[in-house]
Formats: structure tokens, sequence, C-alpha cells
């Protein structure tokens, strides 16, 4: 077994590799960048090690730095975690060239499968079925033009052929929408995975995705752990995540059948770890859809319900150690689900909203597991992902599963940070949650997505326009506690009580009402403009599409809030937005001349 493991990640999948670490008595290694010297990562490694500047590529990308640390800190292995450089083959190739072990399966696997062409091709002559459309790269949208019209036929789905995570992966549902279709999933392919190249798919309207936890080692074994649904995703990534699927979706023959496509394509293509194929399940059909050649972030789910360590057991297979737990001794028992607490705001269109951490408390109790990567007085920065933390769930079955996520979702207490709390709490009261349905009525429902939004207090202004700030307090009367609201001017310094300095009231100024609402647009968070669409002297309909920002490895589509004349636009494309910041300026009739 290995005596050291630098993990070449960040995060919360930082902290569970360390913890495994620290657990089978292996030194853990970190590394940072300048923007994450303070994270818990850091702190509850055994070293740590400085990459560089903030910037992905500066940091946890730049393998020539990871390397010259892997040599300082003497590591005999890397683990990769997930995203980064976990699915990179030249990683990967070049770290066995070095000497040192990748925990994760040859490089040869990762580029087998890293390329979804390569990948489906592969797949198709191993007989594990594939979604028709192409095995090869697409060269331009008229070579897809051609192809639709010869059978494979609309809605079609464009992919990056290095794609996963719901990035590189538009829908054309006529002739009408495939060039821009074509040219979204190619740039996004090009910018988060170097690869502009892109494949077609048949594109299945409403499908379950359904994936298979593969474990394998080097003695030619090779297990699968049962099924996880991951149906309620939205913009194609996954948003809940649970183990096994319900009964009415997945019973026993499917299970098997799947665990056995899952086995059968590890084997295709030598795998050795911990790795997951992911499928749709469409009309009783299941059909090959991409391989994660790394540990999933679901991987929770399926740890809880068999009893697992699945990182354990990679790190097992990369030090040339049999699994632990052959194919009839998995067990699957009770049902576990995680909601993934991202700092995002679900009624803005899941905009992702970076910020600073007050009061943080987790919950707790029977069956609950929280693997985060902040805590009180932390930071999320748009440099990286939005999430916050994982909150998974075990009970003896769904339903049970489901109380115990809505308690353990009321529980959690995260100051200061928006986040996908009161989404969860909403969906998972819902009559489609409870017959198990992928919900995409409501994960694309805008209005409903409002309705999700956190409470804030309620302002009120009297008739001078002094503000009157609505706050609840909690007092006890006769040994009964009593939650009580209270209007008046808001505290100065948060000081109250007898002997407190009177509050200085506030003016506020009062807004127009007229029809239209306000003429100004906003930004609804910090990134990078990506692409401006529009110029000054359009018009434009509500909801139009004006922009996209590039934030928090995500592209968001901004849109306009009223229709009306665009008579400022003071964005340009490439330079940094913060929120808040004007976008457009809208105005229901032209201004006069």
């Amino acid at each position: 077994m290995f005596s050291s493991i630098l993990i070449a990640n960040r995060g919360e999948i930082a902290l569970r590799v360390i913890r495994c670490c620290r657990e089978m008595g292996i030194k853990s290694i970190a590394v940072y960048s300048e923007l994450d010297r303070d994270a818990l990562h850091v702190q509850a490694a055994d070293e740590a090690y400085l990459l560089g500047p903030g910037p992905p590529a500066e940091s946890y990308l730049n393998v020539d730095k990871l390397i010259e640390v892997i040599r300082a800190s003497g590591a005999e292995a890397v683990h990769p975690g997930y995203g980064f450089l976990a699915e990179n083959g030249p990683f990967a190739q070049r770290l066995a060239d070095e000497g040192i072990v990748f925990i994760g399966p040859p490089a040869s696997a990762i580029e087998s499968m890293g390329s979804k062409t390569s990948a489906r091709e592969l797949m198709q002559a191993a007989g594990v079925p594939i979604v028709p459309g192409t095995t090869e790269a697409v060269a331009d949208v008229e070579a897809a033009r051609k192809i639709i019209a010869d059978g494979l036929g609309y809605p079609v789905a464009i992919k990056a052929s290095g794609g996963g995570g719901g990035k590189g992966f538009r829908v054309a549902l006529t002739a009408d929408d495939l060039e821009e279709a074509f040219e979204g999933a190619s740039r996004e392919g090009e910018k988060f995975f170097s690869d502009g190249r892109v494949y077609l798919e048949r594109y299945l309207p409403s499908p379950r995705h359904i994936e298979v936890q593969i474990l394998a080692d080097t003695f030619g074994n090779t297990i699968h752990l049962g099924e996880r649904d991951c149906s309620i995703q939205r913009r194609h990534q996954k948003l809940i995540e649970e183990a096994p699927a319900a009964d009415w979706v997945v019973d026993d023959a499917l299970r098997e059948k799947i665990g056995k496509i899952g086995v059968d394509a590890a084997k295709a293509v030598g795998y050795v770890g911990a790795g997951t194929i992911e499928g749709m399940l469409q009309d009783g059909n299941y059909y090959f859809l991409e391989m994660n050649t790394r540990v999933q972030v679901e991987h929770c789910v399926t740890e809880m319900v068999t009893g697992v360590d699945i990182v354990r057991e990679g790190i097992r297979a990369a030090a040339g150690e049999p699994l632990s737990i052959t194919q009839d001794q998995v067990q699957i028992r009770g049902h576990a689900i995680e909601c993934r607490i991202n700092a995002e705001n679900a009624a803005k269109n899941f905009a992702p909203a970076p910020g600073k951490i007050g009061r943080y408390i987790e919950p707790g109790g029977p069956g609950v597991r929280v693997d985060s990567g902040v805590g009180e007085n932390g930071e999320v920065t748009p440099m990286y992902d939005p999430m916050v933390a994982k909150l998974i769930v075990w009970d003896v079955d769904r339903e049970h599963a489901t109380a115990r996520m809505l308690r353990a979702l009321d529980e959690y207490e995260i100051e200061g940070l928006t986040t996908l709390i009161p989404f969860h709490s909403a969906l998972m009261a819902t009559e489609q949650w409870a017959r198990a349905e992928i919900c995409r009525d409501l994960t694309e429902d805008k209005a409903w997505l409002k309705s999700t939004a956190p409470e804030k207090p309620v302002e009120r202004v009297d008739a001078d326009g002094v503000e009157q700030l609505q706050q609840q307090y909690t007092v006890e009367v006769s040994g009964r506690r009593f939650d009580v609201n209270v209007v008046g001017p808001p505290p100065v310094g948060g000081a109250t009580g007898p002997g407190a300095p009177a509050p200085k009231p506030r003016r506020v100024e009062r807004k127009s009402s007229a029809a239209g609402g306000a003429d100004t647009l906003e930004a609804p968070l910090q990134g990078n403009m990506w692409k401006v669409v529009v110029k000054v002297g359009d018009q434009v309909e509500e909801g139009q599409l004006l922009c996209i920002i590039e934030a928090m490895k995500m592209e968001n589509e901004i849109t306009a809030h009223k229709a009306g004349t665009v008579v400022e636009l003071p964005i340009t494309e490439g330079a940094p937005i913060g929120a808040g910041d004007p976008i457009a300026r809208i105005v229901s009739e032209a201004p006069a001349e």
C-alpha cells in the first residue's frame, strides 16, 4: 500500500480522499491555489503545497507545477478526484512515465472513453446498445444537415466529443435551431475540453438518466454496485441523485441487465479502479451514454446502500490489491438520496451565486451525511464550481428517505449565501417527486422556480418614506417560547434593549410602478461577458436572449426582462462583469428625438 498520496483537487472531494487516507494510515498531501490558502482541505491534509494563482490553468490544471510538487513531496501516488485532470489521459500517461501511480484507470482506458465518439464506436463493437447517431465527429453544420436528412431526423442532440457534466450539449428541435446548437456545443467543447469536435445523437425527449457504479482490479475482477437514478437535472447537469432507482422504474430484471452492460463496457477497455457507466432509459430501452473514468460526485448514495467504500476500493486497486468484495457479496439495503447544495439561485434560472458564508450549521442525526468543502466564514468563489456541499441521507425505503431529507434540509443553515436548499425542499414536497418522475416540468418552469426563492424580511415604508422593517424574535413568557413579528425601524449595529441608542430612521426612495417594470436590467451574477447578441436600437421581446455570462464553469443566458427598445448597452464581450452591474436599459417605447 502507498505511504503517501497527493490529491490533485480541491473542495469536498479533496476532503473525502484525505479522510480515506487517514483511515488507511496513508499520508495525505494537498495542493491549493492562492484563493484556497485557508480552504478546509488544506487544513485537513498532513502536508499542503501552493500551486499558483487562482485561475485553474495556473494552478489545478498546471501539470508541470503538479509534477514539481509531487517530486518535492515524495508522493507515491496521485488521486485526481473528479473534474480538473481526473479524465485527462495525457496527465495519467505523464505520471506513468514519471514512475508515479495514477489512482484511476490506465491512460489507454481514459483515452478510449474520453472521446465520446470513440467510446460509442467501441461500445457498439462490444455489443453494448448505444443511442442511434454518429460514431465519428461531424465536420460542419452542412454535414450535420445531410446526416439528419438521411434518416437521423429531428430533434437531434449535438454533443462535444470530449464533453461531460452537461457541458458541450445542445439540442436542435428543428432545422432552424441546428446552426446555433452546433456552434454552441463546439464552442463549449473547445473551451472546457480543448476539443471542438462534435457528434450527433437522436434526441430522446424524456429519458431517465440511469448509471451503474463499476469497480475493477488488476486481477480481472470487475463488479457493479447497482444503479443510481440521476434524472433530476437542469441544463443537463445533475441536481439530485438516488440509489437504487425506484422499484417501478427499474425492476430486478432490468437492474441485472444494466449491471451486465456496465461490466461489459468496463471490461471492453481494460478498466481498473472506480468508474461509472452512464446510460439513458427510454420506453424500457437502455442505451449507453458515456463512461466517467473517475469517482463520481454522487458515489456517496451507492456507498450508503451497499456499505462499500468506493474511494478506498479505488486506492486498493491502484496499489495492486484485489477488490475486497465479490459480485455475489454485493447487497443493496434501503434507499439513499443526495441533494447537491450549490451556490445557485434557482429562482433566477439557477444563476451562480458566489459569496462569503457567515454562520454555517450542518444537519445531523441518524442516516445523515454531509460531504462539504467549506465551513463558517468560508467563501464560494466564482473561479470554481458552485458546489458548497452534498447532503446525503439513508433510510429503509424511498418514502422514509424523502422525509429524512426534508428534515435535514430544514436543519441546514448557510448564512449569507443563496443556495439550492429552498429548491430541494420545494421539489421533494411535490407529487412528481413522490411518483419518481423526472420533474423536468418543474426544473424548466420559471414561474415554479421563482416560487422557490428564499424568503426575505418584508420591508415596509410609512407615509413619510421612513423604512419599517419586519423582524422575527423569539421571546419566553411564563416558561414558554413564542415567535413574534415586530415592525419598526431596523436597529443600528445590532444594539437593542433598554439603554440602547435609538435607531436612526432611513428614508427610502419610492420606485416607479409603471407598467413594464424598471427599465434597467442588472447582472444577476459575477463573471465574464462571453457573448452579446443584441445592439443599441434593437427591438426585443420579453424573454429574448441578450447576452451570455460565463461564471463558475457555466454559460448563463441573460434574457430581456421586458419588451421594448434597447437604448443603452454598457457591456463588452470578453470584459468582466459584477453582480448588479447594468446590462441593458430597455424602454417600452422608443425615446423621443
